[in-house]
């Protein structure tokens, strides 16, 4: 290593530590010397570092956990669409009802030399330890858009959750709901822990103990039904109004409350999260948090492009704030009017 550090600075007239900074992806060598270190890497025939091989590897890796959830393939189609403007090469990767997974992925875009991969709505610590140290090891240009789970020194991008649920709890006090519910993924998933944050404060700006709201708050599987199957819990605790971390969640409140004998939204209102595909021809039209996933798309592939090109980029998320889209799945409270 030692000996190839000297031939290279060497011959790009520069010295061993520029030279070890160039390997090592730092920000701090001015782009015409770097370019002199890359020459002189590639007239002795020494690799180039990873971050320096966009031109040789096009390859770009989408993976999203499913696409059932239409906010997924809506975030995949955006984020393909600019990764062609780049002229990288877009390759979705999401799991299989036989079993394929993250990992198994991963492990064919690490074996075709892949420039980057963008995860959306999980993580390369899903892909298991293994995988995720070779990724850190090749420091692997990447980003997370909706993380769920906490990452650190890897490029984020995210709605904001918090402000989000506050947001929807506000909508929802201003129609005359008294008693508020949540219902949020499992726990762990920092999206939903963004969330009630944000329903918490609300709550605190209210002088509401915690012991008070706690029962309003519910935890479910990311589906349809296990949204439908969180709500008689909900209602017997007198809840009449529930705010929701997906739109599948909302639809599936939805059902619950059908099931009950409620009407939504006239006993039972119901705001989504992510602003769907076709939501706004459900029955009845869905009150949700629309989601910017054009300008989050844009602010992924920025990140991953720059990673590309040998550039630092911070690890703090960059939040970007939803719009509440007032429809028909939310009412006045009838109930305590009566």
């Amino acid at each position: 290593m030692t000996k190839r550090l000297s031939k290279v600075a060497a011959f790009a007239g520069v010295s061993e530590v520029t030279v070890s900074r160039v390997l090592n992806g730092s920000p701090e060598v001015a782009p015409a010397t770097r370019d002199l270190v890359l020459t002189a890497l590639d007239v002795f025939g020494f690799e180039r570092p990873a971050v320096s091989r966009r031109e040789r590897a096009p390859l770009v890796g989408l993976v999203v956990p499913e696409l059932q959830n239409p906010v997924f393939p809506a975030f995949a189609e955006a984020l393909a669409g600019r990764l062609n403007k780049r002229g990288l090469i877009p390759v979705l990767c999401t799991r299989t009802a036989d079993g394929v997974s993250e990992s198994h992925y991963i492990d064919m875009l690490l074996g075709q030399n892949t420039g980057g991969i963008v995860f959306v709505g999980s993580s390369y610590a899903d892909a298991g330890a293994e995988q995720g140290r070779v990724l850190r090891e090749r420091r692997m240009p990447m980003v997370l858009v909706n993380a769920a789970d906490e990452n650190r020194e890897v490029a984020q991008v995210a709605a904001d959750d918090t402000h989000a649920a506050l947001q929807a709890a506000r909508h929802l006090e201003a129609l005359g709901h008294e008693r508020i519910g949540l219902l949020i993924g499992p726990v762990g998933h920092v999206p939903s822990a963004r969330k009630l944050a944000g329903y918490a404060a609300f709550w605190k700006a209210k002088d509401v103990p915690q012991s008070d709201w706690r029962p309003w708050v519910a935890h479910a599987m990311f589906s349809m039904e296990g949204g439908a199957t969180a709500v008689p819990r909900l209602v017997d605790a007198g809840v009449t109004a529930v705010v929701c971390a997906s739109d599948t969640l909302a639809l599936g409140a939805i059902r619950g409350a059908r099931r009950l004998g409620l009407a939504v939204p006239r006993d039972f209102s119901v705001v989504g999260f992510d602003d769907s595909l076709f939501m706004v021809a459900t029955d009845p039209p869905l009150t949700t948090s629309r989601q910017p996933v054009q300008a989050m798309a844009d602010a992924a592939v920025t990140a991953l492009v720059a990673q590309m090109d040998g550039h630092v980029v911070d690890d703090e998320p960059i939040l970007f704030e939803t719009e509440l889209i007032v429809r028909g799945s939310t009412a006045s409270n009838f109930a305590q009017r009566r």
